[in-house]
């Protein structure tokens, strides 16, 4: 069952459906708010044995922890780190737990390390987690990462400069730190970083104010501050610093309770410390606004009194406050909702083989199979789609008896089957769609021949599409792949019947006019799949003019210009699948030959071969993409 955020204060004026659920997602109310962001969990400790409860706060407001499920073991001294969909446990063993922050219920496996992460300190960005093992051995200095995105894997980051344990941790968008800690000589007062996106060594960054174990570290996306711990006694201190900047901590306030090894989180305003050992067990939540040093309020209480729980939230520091939330299924109204304002992780597949008028969705940021949508008003093989952050949009295709103009629509956040839109300028197939937020853009196909036109549509306004210009090949071109950032939309690959060939093009969506040239793929093919963050472009799959089948994936970076690079292959060969895409991750559906129903994804930042997704409703070919998250949509 999803988390309940009822409206208990303020029900006046007129609320738009998004406009109420993006406040959900990001501020966690069902109304406006000041305060950032949505609930928090604790999970673990130990009371005084180790237990398995995961606890949920609303961090927006004070009050008491309520129970939201269980990991799969009891635990004390884990450590946890979430993005904006998940939150992962690590401790629990040498397993890694995962949970949604969206739906309340127990945690599952994720992944296993290599070395026991207890009793130190985590940090992350939305992208990778970090952890330090030095439970078994003690002291050690190993550090290994996940990719949220990659279930089941872990790899090497590096080494901490110094070998210990009972560190504290915080962390940036872009730079993890950790503070304090012990060795074998004693605690420590080192503070060291390391930058997330290149893996390596810690580097110095400065000292803490005192040597002590146990400081719990959270922070905003600019300053981290450390907590409580174990000097020669339980102390109450709080340090600070400012992440993007080396230098000593300095002294920031008290905590409520003097106590060492609370669990932390954050939602970028403020930080909360929860639990801990004071010199008993306590269940104490208290907070620290970042903006301003002072000393930490009380909060509310835990459930029950822990040493060491390990908390974690959707919008702590590490977590870029644009990444996109894991939806609700449902509205407060009980309407069927996919995506929210603003929210872009949902994509759709609509039509394909066999004249299918089936539209289906997938959660971009979650594996797992496609779940029906509604219908197309016309059943279609080989539409062209594309999607702004509200609406989805699918244009031409083939019907059992002829090329078709018709241009249909949808909403991402209501299920249901889809409405007239307008036309395109001529009946055609096998086209290509792409789209900034405001404009989307349909390039090439058949229409009683191959054509190189170039059409556009304002995606807010239902009409009839209005002519763009035209492609950069001296051909008329069909059956091409495509990508977008914000700006500039790509088309890649195509067949000019009977030939192939390798060409890229691009536009200024904002801007009509013709392509122009900007590279080439690494082969000739056509029928490849496009998707793209806001920097990059992939291109999976395809067909030579010999009829050979790829696998092959390609990737540009949309800014420049230039021949594409090899990123990896896709789980298996095919041709005329379709892409989506949301700022982390690219999923390739479908395609033939024969027809297929497998999806795969890769995530677009990271070369690297295609991991299995799920599966599509049915094995198709040619379907109409569209996402609400792709290359760079808000």
């Amino acid at each position: 069952m999803g988390i309940s955020y009822p409206d208990q204060t303020n029900t006046t004026g007129i609320w738009k459906l998004s406009e109420i659920y993006k406040n959900k997602v990001t501020q966690g109310t069902w109304r406006g708010s000041t305060s950032g962001g949505p609930i928090g969990l604790f999970g673990g400790g130990s009371v005084p044995s180790d237990v398995q409860t995961i606890q949920s706060v609303n961090q927006t407001t004070t009050g008491n922890a309520v129970d939201f499920g269980d990991l799969t073991a009891a635990t004390s001294e884990a450590t946890a780190g979430a993005n904006g969909i998940r939150a992962l446990w690590a401790g629990v063993g040498t397993a890694i737990d995962t949970i949604l922050f969206s739906t309340q219920g127990n945690a599952s496996n994720f992944a296993t390390l290599g070395i026991d992460p207890r009793q130190y300190g985590q940090c992350g960005n939305s992208t990778r987690t970090l952890f330090h093992g030095n439970g078994a051995p003690a002291f050690a200095n190993t550090v290994e990462f996940v990719e949220f995105a990659t279930l089941g894997q872990k790899s090497d980051f590096g080494d901490l400069g110094t070998g210990k344990d009972r560190e504290g941790a915080a962390s940036s968008p872009t730079r993890g730190v950790w503070a304090g800690g012990e060795t074998p000589s004693g605690n420590i007062n080192v503070i060291e970083f390391v930058e997330f996106a290149t893996t390596g060594n810690a580097v110095d960054f400065g000292d803490m104010t005192e040597g002590r174990r146990y400081p719990a570290g959270t922070s905003s996306n600019v300053r981290a501050i450390y907590g409580g711990g174990y000097v020669s006694s339980i102390t109450d201190d709080i340090d600070h610093i400012q992440i993007a900047s080396k230098g000593n901590a300095t002294d920031y306030g008290n905590l409520s309770v003097t106590r060492f090894a609370p669990g932390t989180m954050s939602n970028n305003i403020r930080g909360l410390f929860g639990a801990g050992v004071s010199p008993s067990r306590v269940n104490t939540i208290d907070f620290c606004n970042f903006s301003s040093a002072g000393d930490a309020t009380d909060f509310g209480d835990l459930v029950e009194v822990s040493f060491a729980p390990a908390g974690c939230s959707p919008l702590a520091g590490g977590i870029d406050q644009s990444f996109p939330r894991e939806p609700e299924l449902h509205s407060p109204l009980g309407r069927p909702v996919l995506s929210g304002g603003g929210v872009g992780d949902i994509g759709i597949f609509a039509g394909g083989n066999g004249t299918s008028n089936i539209i289906q969705f997938i959660q971009i940021a979650t594996t797992g199979n496609a779940i029906d949508f509604g219908d197309k008003t016309v059943g279609v093989f080989s539409c062209g789609g594309l999607g702004s952050a509200i609406r989805a949009v699918f244009a031409g295709g083939e019907d059992p008896s002829a090329n078709v103009d018709t241009i249909d629509y949808v909403q991402f956040n209501t299920k249901g089957n889809a409405a007239d839109f307008g036309n395109l300028t001529a009946a055609r197939r096998a086209l290509a769609g792409l789209s900034s937020d405001t404009r989307g853009v349909f390039g090439g196909g058949r229409e009683g021949s191959v054509v190189n036109k170039i059409e556009y549509i304002t995606i807010a306004s239902v009409g009839n599409a209005t002519d763009f210009g035209d492609l950069n090949t001296s051909a008329a071109t069909t059956e091409r792949g495509s990508a977008a950032s914000t700006t500039r939309g790509i088309f890649a690959g195509f067949n000019q019947v009977p030939s192939v060939v390798n060409d890229i093009d691009y536009i200024t969506i904002a801007s009509t006019g013709n392509a122009s040239d900007f590279g080439d793929t690494t082969d000739a093919r056509y029928a490849v799949a496009g998707a793209s963050s806001s920097v990059r472009a992939v291109f999976g799959g395809g067909r030579t003019s010999g009829g050979s089948v790829r696998n092959i994936i390609d990737y540009i970076t949309i800014a420049s210009t230039g021949n594409a690079t090899d990123f990896g292959d896709l789980t298996d060969s095919r041709y005329a699948a379709s892409a989506v895409s949301n700022s982390l991750r690219a999923v390739f559906a479908g395609g033939e030959t024969p027809y297929k129903n497998v999806m795969d994804f890769v995530t677009i930042a990271s070369t690297g071969n295609a991991t299995d997704y799920g599966d599509l409703t049915a094995s198709l070919a040619g379907k109409g993409p569209a996402s609400n998250g792709h290359g760079g949509l808000s």
